[in-house]
């Protein structure tokens, strides 16, 4: 039996393989209130027009909140004959309203209508994460300024350099998030042109009023060509690529707290609420969630990968290949949703062990460059005289093994003359990170500055979004 949606043009149904290949409603079906805003909106502008009568429309309209208050309670019966969520909607709103369901998809094509309801959904997703990196990034500057002063070492190539401050160090990734935020917004303003009106590739004859659906929809203008119109997912390809940026900044998170929180580095704790056990070993506790964040940035980028390789070969205008597109959008932006969720509870339960990261910031001669600068600063030597002078003075404290501060006078003095007893009071971690005052530096007046400065702000983002 022929698909009755299709009209007259096919005699026979598709078969059995083709159906399944062909239908997307397993996964699209998550777009029926999307689905159903674009079409009310559309309706309405059709009798605004006068292409459809105000009772049309208004019979149009009931039966979409029927649908949606069936969906929403589990009871709309999705069929997989009816391949997709807008010829489901259409169906269902035939049997409740009769022929007037029939003069809804005037001056309409799926093309523009998929467009239309992946941008939707694409946008209110990008809504939904920013809220969640506000949180997220709240969470890491009210956990920097209450350990503004706790020490810790900063590391490259995963070797102590310097002394830096914990608070600091979670700023750094609410810098970080700030700008994946940027990109996001970024990326919805792009997006937010209207494909409505644009019909199968070619526009309509019908005279339709696409700034009126545009602005029913929140969108900011009608997209200007409608061929760009319905082939277009450069919105849904910019977000997946701003997805795996933070995608990558969460992992990088995530491997330092599983670093952290292993025994042989012991600088936070976690509790039982983001770790798990051994099966086997009853003394573990795994940081879980943390390795679960950094495994799913791999899920995300290959999202982007996925619909890359979908459009790279497409002509205009619109191809079945673009049915592939939901998927890997759909989980990238779940997955990243929820990373994000695990990330902020991660920061919220996670203590430092302000001790043992004392402890390992006075190792590794990490305040040899508060050395060097002293000696440049007090001695007028030049930088590189002064780096090497301190280079052998760590060599000759590492032979001894002891710490530069407690390398006797008269050992330094045997390298050069000119030192004095006062080098001794910024080769303490402490005299170290606090002397670290310019702009952007980890000294705990500048973190506690920084980290109420973003609070402020990020106060102010709440209200304004809320």
């Amino acid at each position: 039996m022929s698909n009755q949606m299709w009209g007259g043009r096919f005699a026979a149904g598709p078969s059995a393989i083709m159906e399944e290949i062909n239908a997307s409603i397993g996964f699209d079906k998550r777009l029926y209130a999307q689905d159903i805003q674009g079409s009310k909106a559309h309706a309405a502008m059709l009798a605004a027009t006068g292409i459809i009568s105000a009772e049309d429309a208004d019979k149009i309209n009931a039966g979409l909140d029927t649908i949606l208050s069936e969906v929403e309670a589990g009871t709309f019966d999705f069929k997989t004959e009816l391949e997709d969520i807008h010829l489901n909607i259409e169906a269902r709103l035939t049997e409740l309203i009769g022929p007037a369901a029939g003069r809804l998809h005037t001056a309409r094509s799926r093309n523009d209508q998929v467009a239309t309801d992946f941008k939707l959904f694409v946008r209110d997703a990008i809504d939904g994460i920013d809220a969640g990196l506000v949180d997220l990034q709240t969470a890491l500057a009210e956990k920097a300024l209450a350990h503004a002063s706790v020490i810790m070492p900063g590391f490259t190539h995963l070797q102590t350099a310097q002394p830096v401050t914990f608070g600091h160090h979670l700023l750094a990734y609410v810098e970080m998030i700030g700008r994946d935020r940027g990109r996001f917004a970024d990326a919805r303003k792009r997006l937010n042109e209207s494909p409505l009106g644009a019909a199968a590739l070619a526009g309509t004859a019908f005279p339709i009023d696409r700034d009126m659906t545009a602005t029913a929809l929140g969108f900011d203008r009608p997209a200007a060509n409608s061929l760009d119109a319905v082939s277009d997912r450069d919105f849904a390809l910019e977000t997946l690529a701003t997805a795996s940026i933070l995608a990558v900044h969460l992992s990088r998170f995530a491997e330092e707290i599983v670093v952290w929180a292993s025994a042989p580095f012991g600088f936070v704790t976690l509790s039982d609420a983001f770790t798990t056990g051994s099966s086997i070993m009853p003394q573990k506790r795994n940081p879980d969630a943390a390795e679960l964040i950094r495994a799913k940035t791999g899920r995300i980028i290959g999202a982007l990968h996925t619909l890359m390789t979908v459009m790279k070969g497409l002509p205009l205008a619109y191809s079945k290949d673009m049915q592939e597109d939901k998927e890997p959008v759909f989980d990238a932006l779940d997955t990243l949703a929820l990373a994000v969720a695990a990330m902020t509870g991660m920061v919220r339960d996670m203590e430092p062990v302000a001790k043992a990261m004392r402890k390992a910031a006075a190792e590794g001669y990490s305040t040899a460059t508060d050395l060097a600068d002293w000696l440049v600063r007090e001695l007028g030597l030049p930088f590189r005289e002064a780096h090497h002078v301190t280079g052998t003075l760590v060599a000759r404290a590492e032979a001894a093994r002891m710490p530069l501060h407690r390398l006797p006078l008269a050992h330094m003095q045997a390298v050069d003359a000119r030192i004095t007893d006062a080098v001794y009071s910024v080769l303490s971690v402490q005299a170290s990170v606090r002397s670290r005052t310019s702009y952007g530096g980890t000294a705990p007046t500048n973190v506690r500055k920084q980290a109420r400065r973003w609070l402020r702000m990020l106060e102010r983002q709440s209200k304004t979004a809320g």
